[in-house]
């Protein structure tokens, strides 16, 4: 009888998946024909379009997702890729997933923590559409702007302003493979934010495919939409196309540094002077702190370090005068200076070994892919020493842990909490991110890590900033919430406020009125009234 009842199992799961193929074929197949109709230039098929049967359908999905934990076997995959050659070919897919009836799904870099650009736990079936051929670059130095589309990594960004001006920069980004599209839609800090801001507060226009299908730029959009899109967080109002943004003044010569000091060293005094000095220091310097877990002096036994990696936009001499008077605990001195040009800096931030070309950075390649999973806080109050130790403590327990201290003021306290939907502003010290990350698939490692992750983030409630307490939305975190499928206004607010503060609000009432059948949506989508 049991095996009489398996044979029955077998032939009922090879029925389901035989429909289940026939009817995502004809997904496919619909949705390629739409676009053919649709599209203003015809499109080969083998140079756009990815199924799952297709050879090169998991390089493409995999091309620039960073989170490895969503690309596991169990995570559903999109039912094709699409990657538009046009911007005519964006406009064209909106309208056909519509007609088809099916998700979108759109991505320019893959870095989000989440993966909710190319995987929907909450969706099904799906279809992904990717950006990344749409990466041209126009600088102009006469007019201090560029317009970049969302394809383009930060990194290429930065490459084509330096190739015209040595002078000229933009505040965004640390890691050069961020996708251009989506990074600036959540804020985009970066180390020169203490001096001009965040990279969505230098923005001067916009194309935008809307859920109608129809191109906007700032005029055609309106100042809500307009206002919406910088630093509102990804995919709920529309497909960015391409920003243009604000150049800005670099010397011609910077200088970078960094100085570890592990807790033998006295890293917990040091790092609690860094945390009352920080957010005052001269504008034109940036510190921040990367603190990790490393081999002590002592065989066998580990320690915590703390790495202070500084940009100064000047030179060395300067620069050690500021730290002489102000935060002279550090001990940096002339050999721990370096100077050099700003897209020598850019390299140098994102961490690539001394001499390396800057070359590298148009290939648009992220350094490293791991299983990882992170969470943020904003930090009000300095942490007492007490509160360090304790943090230490936590640390030591697990095998790759990193978080990453990024200091505020200077600028950021200037700029209005509502000026863009990005709030975290005066008030704030420094942000942390808190990231571990691990090499397998296996789920009791998932497991593992990310009750550590969430155990020190618990720890850290009382010192964090409350009411609400604040998170950033280019590190989503799903275990703030969700939008399951009836998810109320109330449940969304939980992690619009922590992501939005009162910004949120404003959010879900320009979506309500530009996406009113909220087309554009994910699982921490802003929601419509």
């Amino acid at each position: 009888m049991g095996s009489s009842n398996s044979l029955i199992v077998t032939l009922f799961l090879i029925l389901v998946s035989n429909i289940w193929a026939a009817t995502s074929q004809s997904i496919q197949e619909k949705f390629y024909t739409c676009i053919s109709v649709n599209s203003k230039l015809p499109i080969p098929f083998s140079k756009a379009f990815f199924a799952p049967g297709n050879a090169s359908y998991s390089s493409i999905l995999e091309s620039s997702a960073m989170n490895l934990r969503y690309l596991t076997p169990s995570v559903p995959k999109p039912q094709m890729i699409f990657t538009p050659l046009t911007e005519n070919h964006v406009q064209a897919a909106v309208q056909c997933t519509k007609q088809v009836g099916i998700q979108l799904r759109f991505r320019s870099g893959g870095h989000d923590y989440e993966g909710l650009s190319y995987a929907s736990q909450t969706e099904q079936p799906f279809l992904l559409v990717d950006l990344s051929k749409l990466r041209s670059v126009d600088v102009d130095i006469q007019d201090n702007s560029a317009w970049v589309q969302a394809g383009a990594t930060i990194g290429e960004l930065y490459y084509k302003i330096s190739q015209k001006s040595k002078i000229h920069g933009f505040p965004a980004g640390l890691c050069p493979s961020l996708g251009v599209g989506g990074h600036i839609t959540g804020g985009a800090y970066g180390s020169m934010m203490r001096k001009y801001g965040i990279g969505a507060d230098n923005v001067v226009d916009a194309r935008i495919v809307d859920a109608s299908g129809k191109i906007l730029d700032r005029k055609s959009m309106g100042e809500d939409l307009f206002w919406a899109i910088r630093g509102g967080g990804g995919a709920s109002f529309g497909i960015i196309l391409a920003w243009k943004v604000q150049l800005l003044p670099v010397p011609e010569t910077v200088t970078v540094f960094t100085v570890a000091k592990t807790l033998e060293q006295g890293a917990t005094k040091i790092l609690y002077r860094w945390q009352q000095v920080v957010d005052k220091l001269d504008e034109d310097l940036f510190i921040r702190a990367i603190i990790t877990k490393e081999n002590g002096a002592q065989k066998g036994k580990q320690t915590v370090q703390n790495s202070y990696q500084g940009l100064f936009l000047g030179r060395a001499d300067r620069l050690l005068g500021i730290m002489t008077e102000c935060f002279p605990e550090l001990g940096l001195t002339q050999k721990d200076s370096t100077e050099m040009s700003w897209i020598q800096s850019v390299m140098y931030i994102g961490g690539y070994p001394p001499n390396t070309p800057p070359e590298v950075l148009l290939q648009g390649k992220a350094l490293f892919k791991n299983y990882f999973k992170a969470k943020s806080d904003f930090i009000k109050e300095p942490i007492p020493e007490t509160g360090l130790e304790g943090l230490w403590k936590s640390f030591l327990e697990e095998e790759s842990p990193l978080m990453l201290w990024t200091p505020y003021g200077g600028m950021m306290s200037n700029i209005s909490e509502s000026e863009i939907p990005f709030p975290h502003r005066k008030g704030v010290i420094f942000m942390i991110q808190y990231l571990t990350n691990w090499n397998d698939a296996k789920p009791e490692s998932t497991t593992k890590h990310m009750d550590w992750v969430r155990k020190l983030y618990n720890y850290m409630a009382p010192y964090a900033s409350m009411s609400p307490r604040e998170s950033y939305v280019n590190y989503r975190d799903l275990d703030l919430g969700s939008n399951k499928n009836g998810t109320s206004l109330e449940e969304a607010s939980l992690w619009g406020t922590s992501y939005f503060k009162d910004n949120f609000n404003r959010l879900v009432n320009i979506k309500t009125k530009v996406d009113p059948d909220n087309f554009f949506r994910h699982e921490q989508s802003i929601p419509t009234l």
